[in-house]
């Protein structure tokens, strides 16, 4: 599944355009974190999906978000578990279905060396055995990117919070 981006012809209406309603979402993650206390600790998030226009779209989304910063983009396995080792992230927002092999991979090779990332699957995949084994294999959280979306920065937005 393709995910729309300004402009494009699937919403010419604004009003069925959902990127304004994220980029007020942000704006409130925002105002409620400079009310908590400012950002002074930055949230560090590692993007791992081989979509570049859903990872440019997620690193828009976030970086929005005042107190986060995108440390890192990778596609592939190799390059992600290569990626997140070397950045060390808070967390990272891993799709199930990579550019040769899975984000079942990555979870397997880096949550046993680096249990204190947590791990957001944003998958187009949110089957049951899929959820069992991403849950298994160290992601904190398994999110379905037809509907759940924008719940990524909701998750990242708490764990600003919580720093």
């Amino acid at each position: 599944i393709r995910l729309p981006l300004p402009g494009d012809s699937e919403f010419p209406d604004p009003q069925n355009n959902p990127l304004p309603i994220l980029r007020r979402r942000a704006a409130d993650h925002t105002a409620v974190m400079e009310k908590a206390g400012g950002s002074e600790h930055r949230t560090n998030v590692f993007l791992v999906e081989d979509s570049a226009s859903i990872r440019s779209r997620l690193s828009e989304m976030l970086g929005a978000v005042e107190g986060v910063s995108i440390v890192g983009e990778a596609e592939s396995p190799a390059a992600a578990i290569d990626g997140i080792l070397r950045t060390q992230p808070d967390s990272v927002v891993l799709d199930m279905h990579l550019t040769g092999g899975t984000g079942i991979e990555v979870l397997r090779k880096v949550c046993p060396v680096a249990p204190h990332i947590v791990f957001i699957m944003l998958t187009n995949h949110p089957e049951p055995q899929y959820r069992k084994v991403c849950l298994q294999s160290g992601a904190t959280h398994f999110l379905d990117k037809s509907t759940e979306f924008d719940k990524v920065m909701d998750v990242i937005a708490g764990l600003h919070s919580t720093h």
